[in-house]
């Protein structure tokens, strides 16, 4: 009886690894479609400002910056919507449990691109908005704020709370 409660406590739950797998793949499709929505109306913002007049009369560095924030925008989509591809590509091939694995590490990319193009789009929008010199500073700070939440929290809370 000790042993049936102790393996329950370390396996966390009584499924099979085929329902581990379907369980795990939901979540992370529900992870995915949050970041993707994301992603994809930042990127749609992105496409539009080369259209606008103002967009002539910016300096050579923060055009740069713009043609960065677009390429990893583009990146980030491509690694969010990865999964999606991955799952209709290998669907009913009985590889689910390596399909989460490689969906779950699509998904972390995507998730650091979008880091990087959401960093890279408030440097732009903050240096063609103020041209002060303290923009490396709040955009560092906003940086920080993205990471603690983003890796940080979830990290301490996985450290925190799982059995050991």
């Amino acid at each position: 009886m000790a042993t049936a409660v102790g393996d329950e406590r370390r396996r966390g739950r009584n499924e099979t690894e085929e329902e581990r797998a379907d369980r795990m793949w939901g979540e992370l499709i529900q992870e995915v479609r949050v970041a993707q929505t994301g992603v994809q109306i930042l990127f749609g913002f992105l496409l539009t400002v080369v259209f606008t007049p103002r967009y002539a009369s910016l300096e050579d560095v923060d055009r740069a910056i713009y043609i960065v924030t677009v390429v990893l925008g583009a990146c980030a989509t491509g690694a969010l919507i990865g999964p999606v591809s991955l799952h209709r590509l290998v669907s009913g091939r009985r590889v689910k449990s390596q399909a989460v694995t490689w969906a779950s590490r699509m998904t972390f990319v995507g998730l650091m691109l979008l880091l990087a193009t959401m960093t890279s789009a408030l440097l732009l929008i903050l240096r063609v908005a103020t041209h002060d010199g303290y923009v490396p500073y709040l955009v560092t700070g906003v940086l920080v704020w993205y990471l603690v939440f983003w890796f940080g929290v979830p990290l301490w809370t996985r450290r925190r709370y799982s059995s050991r």
